[in-house]
């Protein structure tokens, strides 16, 4: 079975391609072509394609192409029923994410991760080394005992079962830490994956397994045409550690093996920060574009300020629009129980709309197709004082309705906060485009 960029070489047309064209609202040979270089991956494992029936929904990433939105799910220790996550899957989708990521750690790892592909019409990606480490945890007693074998069979059995991309984080490597050790950080090392992969390095005082056999993980990815997504295991945890030597040598390390998984025709994602002050954001898309090719560039944020629990969904937004106007291609939703808890349903739809929000306003930054067409519509309705129309077109219209209907007349006129002095309504009244002096 060949992989989409492998098809997309061959000068083939697939249907995820076609589908992602009609989406997009750009030409199919537009997204073969990209597909084919690798700035556009298309995430559809072959085994999630058959197991759905015809309800999967192929997206895009990358050039040329809105700014996609992740929603992060899953299982823990603390709260190891599935049937929540599934239902925060249902409302994710409702709410337009593009894509989640089981990141499952409780019991039946397996069992969630078959169930939520299963039930997803969209992509699921998945973090094989969270599985990998509680395996070893249970069978051996400790991370640190975890072997290559556990690593790879948990890649394999997730490729399997239909993950459509992967966080692998084969850039954390001996020389990543030793730049972190050499500088000094705030927080050392904050992503779960990158910590679990590090410990191991460290105790055993070995190269990154990730990164030794690439070749194998290769090997799995091309046989169901799993997208790697790179995983950033050094990206910093708070601004103090942002575009430090341990981030930007792991970044480099990036480069690399999206170059050897282009040459085996395997799509590639680069993952990015973390926290980053706003006036670094551009610069740190600007080195990942240039690092890595053009590859597509997932970033979780990046939120600007650490100083926020409760309204990180905020700070991420703030980070989130720069970050994909000046060249990233998918947002990580955050949500406002970030740093705090297990995020709640209501919590998921927070993070979703305002992740979207976010990824919308760097939509029109760059040019997207659609996206000034949906700003402008929803300005005509509002000349017009169509209510219908604006929660119609709203990103939230559940949203709107309520906070439409809770404070305001039964007429459809002006709205509570103006009422009689309604600009819109003055401005109608009295503005008369046929005796304009211009006119005569």
């Amino acid at each position: 079975m060949a992989t989409q960029m492998q098809l997309a070489r061959e000068g083939k047309l697939t249907d995820a391609m076609r589908r992602v064209a009609e989406d997009e609202h750009v030409a199919v040979e537009t997204v073969r072509e990209r597909v084919a270089k690798g700035t556009i991956a298309i995430c559809a494992n072959v085994n999630h394609v058959a197991k759905s029936n015809g309800t999967f929904q192929p997206r895009g990433v990358g050039e040329g192409l809105k700014t996609k939105v992740n929603v992060n799910i899953g299982t823990s220790s603390t709260f190891p029923e599935i049937a929540p996550e599934l239902e925060k899957l249902d409302e994710a989708v409702r709410c337009g994410a593009d894509a989640v990521m089981d990141l499952s750690t409780g019991d039946g790892i397996d069992e969630s991760r078959r169930r939520i592909i299963e039930h997803s019409p969209v992509m699921v990606g998945t973090v094989p080394l969270y599985q990998a480490t509680v395996r070893s945890i249970r069978e051996h007693g400790a991370v640190v005992e975890m072997t290559d074998d556990d690593i790879l069979e948990t890649i394999e059995a997730q490729a399997k079962d239909g993950a459509d991309f992967m966080t692998l984080h084969c850039g954390v490597t001996r020389a990543a830490i030793e730049a972190m050790r050499t500088q000094g950080r705030v927080m050392d090392i904050v992503s779960r994956g990158g910590s679990f992969i590090a410990g191991w390095m460290l105790h055993n005082e070995q190269e990154n397994p990730l990164y030794e056999h690439y070749d194998d993980i290769l090997d799995i990815c091309e046989k169901y045409d799993v997208t790697i997504s790179l995983g950033d295991g050094m990206r910093p945890g708070c601004t103090a550690d942002a575009t430090d030597r341990a981030q930007l040598t792991e970044l480099i390390t990036l480069g690399s093996l999206v170059d050897r998984a282009w040459r085996r025709g395997v799509q590639v994602m680069v993952e990015g920060p973390g926290h980053v002050p706003f006036d670094q954001i551009q610069a740190n898309m600007q080195l990942e574009k240039r690092l890595c090719r053009n590859a597509p560039f997932y970033v979780l944020g990046p939120l600007v300020t650490d100083i926020a629990p409760g309204y990180d969904h905020i700070t991420s937004a703030i980070g989130g629009t720069l970050a994909a106007a000046s060249g990233a291609d998918f947002l990580c939703y955050v949500t406002p129980a970030e740093h705090l808890a297990l995020p709640t349903i209501e919590d998921v739809h927070t993070g979703v709309i305002t992740a979207r929000i976010a990824a919308h306003a760097a939509d029109l930054v760059k040019n997207v197709p659609g996206a000034r067409d949906w700003d402008r519509k929803m300005a005509e309705a509002r000349k017009e004082l169509d209510w219908n129309a604006q929660m119609e077109l709203a990103i939230d219209p559940d949203l709107a309705r309520q906070k439409r209907g809770a404070r305001n007349p039964e007429d459809e006129g002006a709205c509570s906060m103006c009422g009689d002095y309604c600009a819109v309504e003055i401005i109608h009244k009295y503005f008369d485009k046929r005796t304009c002096p211009c006119d005569d």
